[in-house]
C-alpha cells in the first residue's frame, strides 16, 4: 500500500507541474508590443523598406502560441498593424484553444521577405511591404492589415490574359482543387474563417476574379 500511495503522489505532482507550466505558457504566449530593436533591425531591407505609408510606430510585434498535427505547442511571431493587434491576439487564442492546426508562424524576414519561399514552406505571416502579385497595387500586407494562413495548402489562384492558370506558391497546385480534402485546408464556415469574419476581416477565398484562400484582410473604417 505504501508503494501504491507513493505512485499516486508522484503522478499527482507530475500532473500539477505539467498543468502549471502549460498554464504559464498560455498566459505568457500571447503578447503585443511596439517593435523591439532586434526585430526592427531584422526587418530592414526585407519586410520593411522606407516608404510614405507606414512606419515603425504603426506596427506591433505579436507572440502567439499555435498547435500543429504533432500535437505540440509552438511559439509564433507576427508583425502587424497596431489597428489589428488585439484582433489577431483574440483570434489566435481561440484557434489555439481549439487545437486548430497551423504549421508555422514566422516573420517574413526569416525568408528574406520572399513571398514564394515562405508560402511554399506553409508559413503564416502578416506584414511585408510589397505589391499584390501580378500588379503594381500595394498589398494590404504592406500596411500590416492582411494575414495569410497555412499558405501552401490554401494557395493564391488567378488566370492570366492568355487563359492560363497561375497558382502561388507553385508547389501549391495540388491544393488548388478545393473539392478535395486535405490537411490545413481553410473552408468557408470553418473555425478559422468564422473567427476572422467575426472580427471584421474579408476572406480572399470569397473573391470572384481571383481566389486567395490563405488570405484575410482588414479594412479600417474611415
Amino acid at each position: 500500500m505504501k508503494t501504491y500511495h507513493s505512485r499516486i503522489t508522484i503522478t499527482a505532482i507530475l500532473f500539477w507541474l505539467c498543468t502549471s507550466v502549460q498554464g504559464q505558457n498560455v498566459s505568457d504566449g500571447f503578447t503585443a508590443e511596439p517593435i523591439p530593436d532586434a526585430v526592427w533591425q531584422k526587418m530592414q531591407g526585407k519586410s520593411y523598406v522606407d516608404n510614405p505609408h507606414i512606419g515603425r510606430s504603426d506596427l506591433r510585434y505579436l507572440r502567439v502560441l499555435h498547435w500543429d498535427y504533432d500535437r505540440q505547442t509552438h511559439q509564433g511571431e507576427i508583425v502587424c498593424n497596431r489597428l489589428i493587434a488585439d484582433k489577431l491576439l483574440s483570434i489566435f487564442r481561440e484557434l489555439y484553444k481549439a487545437h486548430y492546426p497551423i504549421q508555422r508562424i514566422r516573420l517574413a524576414d526569416e525568408y528574406d521577405a520572399d513571398d514564394e519561399r515562405q508560402m511554399s514552406d506553409n508559413n503564416t505571416s502578416c506584414f511585408c511591404y510589397r505589391v499584390v502579385s501580378g500588379t503594381q497595387k500595394l498589398s494590404y500586407h504592406a500596411r500590416g492589415l492582411a494575414i495569410d494562413i497555412n499558405t501552401l495548402y490554401n494557395p493564391y489562384i488567378r488566370h492570366a490574359k492568355d487563359g492560363s492558370r497561375i497558382v502561388e506558391p507553385a508547389n501549391g497546385k495540388p491544393y488548388a482543387d478545393r473539392s478535395k480534402q486535405f490537411r490545413y485546408k481553410i473552408n468557408k464556415g470553418d473555425l478559422c474563417y468564422r473567427l476572422f469574419i467575426k472580427h471584421g476581416f474579408i476572406w480572399g477565398g470569397s473573391w470572384r476574379t481571383v481566389k486567395d484562400y490563405q488570405h484575410f484582410e482588414y479594412h479600417p473604417k474611415q
